[in-house]
């Protein structure tokens, strides 16, 4: 199987990667050159093998280069894990045009350039799977966190529509929806003591705990992921599955 992984220099993605390449070569696309150097080397030390892809999702000339040269390099792409994407945190009534913007740009344009231009790919050959990575935060909504809900739910929507469109060439698309998961969005959103609140969650909120106890690590995404990319997972598409410890229910 030969992967496709954006968002690959850090967090969910990079773990993802590492977990991919157990199963074949894993192409690393990413805007952060270094961190795409440092999943690689990581791979490699694990024993497998990567290209790596500097690229930004929002555009679409720079994912089709990348796709033109990961398949050039290992073949076709069979399985697309699109990881990337930005977090926009405040109340509506404040936050400013541009994170609005910024929001849209790369956790949707950013997942239709990417899943289309992978999609077609697979579409043509007649098999494939692809896993776009949302939100729990786009399963409904969230206090303090309006733009980027709004924009993970249009993208798990164009996701899932997709899926229903191409399900009879073969292609398969499903989301995985994580909660609160210890990467550097996280500690960007608060660190330890956002994590901390996540799990005993906040009423005054609107916002449920985690009965699990404690926040997701990148692997228990990427375990989602491996499977809804495997032929384990041959009979499913257009779903959300939620991995958030029980915090949506």
């Amino acid at each position: 199987m030969h992967s496709f992984v954006t968002g690959a220099a850090s967090g969910i993605g990079a773990a993802t990667a590492l977990r991919l390449a157990q199963h074949g070569p894993v192409a690393l696309a990413d805007k952060d050159a270094d961190g795409l150097v440092a999943t690689a080397r990581a791979v490699s030390a694990a024993g497998g093998s990567a290209t790596s892809h500097v690229l930004d999702v929002t555009d679409a000339a720079d994912v089709a280069a990348a796709l033109d040269a990961a398949e050039r390099a290992r073949g076709p792409v069979d399985a697309l894990a699109h990881c990337a994407g930005i977090l926009v945190a405040g109340p509506v009534l404040e936050t400013p045009d541009a994170d609005w913007s910024a929001a849209i740009a790369v956790n949707l344009t950013g997942t239709v350039t990417v899943l289309t231009a992978a999609a077609r790919r697979m579409a043509a050959r007649g098999a494939g799977a692809a896993v776009v990575v949302g939100s729990n935060a786009g399963n409904g909504p969230r206090v303090g966190l309006g733009a980027y809900g709004a924009s993970k739910a249009a993208a798990h929507n164009a996701s899932l529509t997709l899926a229903l469109e191409l399900a009879g060439s073969g292609v398969r698309i499903n989301v995985v929806a994580p909660g609160s998961t210890a990467t550097p969005m996280q500690t960007a959103f608060g660190g330890e003591a956002a994590a901390d609140a996540a799990v005993v969650g906040d009423l005054s909120r609107h916002r449920l705990g985690i009965p699990l106890g404690r926040i997701a690590d990148p692997e228990d995404i990427a375990g989602a992921i491996d499977y809804l990319l495997s032929p384990a997972a041959r009979h499913v598409t257009a779903q959300v599955l939620t991995v958030d410890g029980g915090a949506t229910v």
